[in-house]
């Protein structure tokens, strides 16, 4: 698991890890980046389930309940099955828009 940190956004690139030991990871060191807009970028896994997507959404809901995006990158992930609570995107540039209009969302209040 690696951790950059671009301005008020941290990105969590799973390497090695299965998906539950990188959520019970990110739920343990939450604290460290809890303030920030996070991305999972999942680009390095062959294959992302509807399973895997849903073990994020408990950490995504806290997350995005505290006012923060929350974006997974897989571009192995099947979209259409995502749940509507998690946002996922094909690319890190997709994250970062995504990310951008949501900041603008809360600026406006909405």
């Amino acid at each position: 698991m690696i951790f950059d940190k671009n301005g008020n956004t941290s990105i969590i690139t799973q390497e090695k890890a299965s998906i539950i030991e990188l959520v019970k990871k990110i739920d343990v060191l939450y604290e460290r980046f809890k303030n920030d807009n996070i991305i999972i970028n999942l680009t390095t896994l062959n294959k992302v389930t509807l399973s895997d997507i849903v073990e994020f959404l408990q950490i995504s809901n806290k997350h995005r309940k505290a006012k923060h995006s929350f974006v997974i990158v897989s571009n192995n992930a099947n979209l259409d099955e995502s749940p509507d609570e998690i946002v996922v995107v094909p690319t890190l540039q997709e994250a970062y828009d995504i990310i951008e209009m949501e900041d603008i969302e809360r600026d406006l209040g909405f």
